[in-house]
């Protein structure tokens, strides 16, 4: 049964939707995306059951040895549900489970190149926390840049503010979406950002 969606996420999906669709090689990508976490959202598909058809979600396994059996389940019900996945660092784990794409982390970023090329109908996308990196991901599909405002998240470091967040998307050589400390209060400082999209953990939850 279908989860009544929470009202953090009708305010994401409400911003979102006052966006222009990005799109990339004939794709359109979607405006708001969910990062999954094994230590916070252990039952992928009840999280999922919130999202908004259009929406994204980005399957980070993190080295779970069930990773492919989560993984294509995921994937089934994220369709069923007109949802897109990517798998969040590896190829080989997007391929296995059907997933539409990849999340690389910034280290991996300049090889967004060479799996566009091979997987012509994956959305490839990655990782960014600063100006060089944005450069870096080029050839991806899309950047998430993060973090944009103060984040739970351990890895998070010190926000880059919604100002800045502007000025680096501004002369991105490609689409970037806000990522970190995301929900429905700072989603608002959003507005006229360029930014082509949202990305949240605990405002999906919440």
């Amino acid at each position: 049964m279908r989860e009544r969606r929470s009202r953090s996420v009708d305010e994401l999906w409400r911003w979102a939707r006052t966006l222009g669709p990005a799109r990339v090689r004939g794709k359109t990508l979607p405006r708001l995306f969910f990062f999954t976490d094994p230590a916070r959202t252990p039952d992928l598909l009840p999280a999922i059951a919130r999202l908004p058809r259009g929406a994204g979600v980005v399957y980070r396994a993190f080295g779970d040895t069930a990773a492919v059996t989560k993984g294509r389940a995921l994937v089934r019900a994220a369709h069923r549900r007109g949802l897109i996945v990517l798998a969040g660092a590896d190829p080989r784990l997007a391929a296995a489970i059907g997933a539409d794409g990849v999340h690389l982390p910034e280290r991996s970023a300049s090889h967004a190149g060479g799996l566009r090329r091979g997987r012509r109908t994956w959305i490839v996308t990655a990782a960014a926390h600063s100006w060089p990196a944005l450069l870096r991901a080029g050839s991806a599909d899309a950047a998430f840049l993060s973090p944009v405002f103060a984040s739970a998240s351990p890895s998070a470091g010190r926000p880059i503010g919604a100002l800045r967040f502007a000025q680096l998307v501004r002369g991105a050589p490609l689409p970037v979406f806000a990522l970190g400390g995301v929900n429905a209060s700072t989603v608002r400082r959003l507005g006229r950002t360029n930014a082509a999209g949202a990305a949240a953990v605990e405002a999906i939850l919440a």
